[in-house]
């Protein structure tokens, strides 16, 4: 993987570990695919989404749950802090500050 394409996969993490804290902490897998690309610009196969949910759940980022074949993606505490920026996870984008 070249570095453009880590720095998007990382990009898109943090993207993914905001908008579940903006959305009270759980989305399914369909409403974050849409999000993506409709708030932060990543047209994504519905593969890369689960399989950068599962590397956030091996991180301890997020917790997924399977209703129906339809993924829900849940924020944890961890995942808060990396999307807030109080705690760095390489492979996530640190948050720029807000101004």
């Amino acid at each position: 993987m070249n570095e453009f394409e880590k720095l998007r996969q990382a990009d898109r993490r943090l993207a993914i570990l905001q908008l579940l804290k903006a959305e009270g902490w759980s989305m399914n897998e369909y409403l974050l695919r849409r999000a993506l690309e409709l708030g932060h610009g990543h047209k994504i196969s519905r593969d890369l989404l689960l399989s950068d949910l599962a590397w956030l759940k091996e991180q301890g980022l997020a917790n997924l749950n399977v209703v129906q074949e339809m993924t829900m993606a849940k924020l944890t505490a961890r995942g808060l802090d990396v999307a807030t920026g109080a705690v760095v996870v390489p492979g996530v984008q640190r948050p720029e500050p807000e101004a």
